[in-house]
């Protein structure tokens, strides 16, 4: 019976040997290649994010979003590798009931790295936020630039009103050559001024003879009937009797404190007054000022002149009507190109005026009559080169085109045509 009974004991045992997890263990360990290969990518991903991690804490300083935006999509390219290779072991390794100590090392690595995982997952989110606030601060910054833009030229404008501007652009120069880049009452800012007034006579004379010409005038007869008897060394020379013309109605008034726009009996302004206008007008357009300032004295004097130097004649047949001037006369300010070439030039003569207030004593104007002798301390001929015709002595004054000056001890000469000239070629 005890032999039987052992015999029992030791085919139980047997069995009992039958289901020990053993075969498992050897399940686990059939492949240990495929496992070790696996281990190699876990650690060469886990590699290969703390490099990217680091490329996105690179990228914050200096800040750049391009940097960051890059390096956030390789550290999310990475961290979907990491997870790949977590689905590919528990799928290829289900959990076995028993786990040796190989096994257990992995299973605590791979925790690690999960931990890590995590980790790295705040931190992107944090960077992404971080990102976020930036670009929302660069909006903010961007839109109180553009405010402080808008401030800083509505504050221009106004200073230019005032006549306190002390910007950069006096020494550019305004959009109609008025500008002469010193704010320094100068006799050299004077005679520089003298030259703008100068040239916008001139440049305004072009568009009203082509204008006339247009109109079908006879221009022969029309010099004539400003100043007869005027001895032409050239037929193109003609040109001068519209300068004259314009002249002698845009300086009309010119030695008197308000130009003839209102009564002498009136308080007079002091000098800083009028340098402040001066310098008010000179940096702005001044169809802008007009615009502004309809009803202004330089309104009043735009109107004024207008009426004088542009003959009804002469814009009635221009236009075919006299629409034009009785709008001008009615207190308004065209935005016709005619009339804005018209604003230029008596732009320069009021600014011409202005300035020659400022000064003190007042600079004063002179002027020359037709037949007078030449005189080159006075006088400037506008035909350089020329010689006196026999039959005269002396080359004597046909029209004048631009008035002089006197300030303080010199002289700015006048320009003069003179009559009776032969121009040397």
């Amino acid at each position: 019976m005890q032999l039987g009974g052992a015999k029992d004991a030791q085919n139980r045992d047997s069995s009992n040997q039958k289901v020990h997890p053993q075969p498992m263990e050897e399940s686990a360990n059939q492949n240990p290649e495929a496992v070790e290969a696996l281990v190699s990518k876990i650690f060469t991903n886990i590699s290969s994010l703390k490099s990217a991690y680091i490329r996105l804490q690179a990228a914050h300083t200096p800040y750049d979003p391009d940097k960051i935006q890059a390096a956030d999509k390789l550290v999310i390219s990475e961290l979907k590798n990491l997870s790949e290779l977590k689905h590919f072991y528990r799928e290829n390794n289900p959990r076995p009931t028993l786990i040796s100590p190989q096994d257990s090392r992995l299973a605590a690595e791979i925790q690690e790295q999960q931990s890590l995982l995590k980790t790295y997952e705040v931190m992107v989110k944090k960077f992404q936020s971080e990102i976020h606030n930036k670009d929302s601060e660069i909006s903010q910054l961007q839109q109180h630039i553009q405010e402080a833009t808008q401030k800083r030229a509505k504050l221009e404008k106004n200073l230019k009103l005032r006549g306190l501007s002390s910007t950069s652009k006096e020494s550019e120069g305004s959009i109609d050559g008025s500008e002469t880049g010193s704010t320094d009452l100068t006799p050299e800012l004077f005679k520089s001024t003298v030259e703008i007034a100068y040239k916008a006579i001139h440049d305004f004379s072009k568009p009203l003879i082509n204008m006339m010409k247009a109109a079908g005038w006879d221009l022969d007869a029309a010099a004539n009937s400003i100043e007869p008897d005027v001895v032409y060394a050239k037929r193109a020379h003609k040109k001068y009797a519209f300068e004259y013309h314009i002249c002698q109605k845009m300086f009309s008034g010119f030695q008197q404190e308000h130009f003839g726009l209102k009564s002498e009996i009136e308080t007079s302004e002091n000098k800083d007054s009028f340098f402040q206008q001066y310098l008010a007008l000179r940096e702005m357009d001044p169809l802008d000022f007009v615009g502004q300032n309809p009803d202004s004295d330089f309104g009043n004097f735009c109107r004024s002149k207008f009426i004088l130097v542009v003959h009804p004649k002469m814009e009635a047949s221009f236009f075919g009507n006299l629409d034009h001037r009785n709008y001008i006369m009615g207190g308004g300010h065209p935005r016709t190109p005619f009339y804005q070439v018209f604003l230029k030039l008596a732009k320069a003569i009021w600014l011409l005026h202005r300035l020659a207030h400022s000064f003190d004593p007042v600079i004063k104007v002179f002027q020359v009559s037709k037949g007078t002798e030449f005189s080159e301390v006075y006088m400037e001929s506008v035909v350089k080169n020329f010689v006196v015709d026999e039959n005269s002595d002396k080359p004597k004054v046909g029209l004048m085109v631009m008035p002089g000056f006197g300030i303080g001890g010199s002289v700015i000469q006048c320009r003069v045509y003179l009559t009776g000239i032969k121009e040397v070629e």
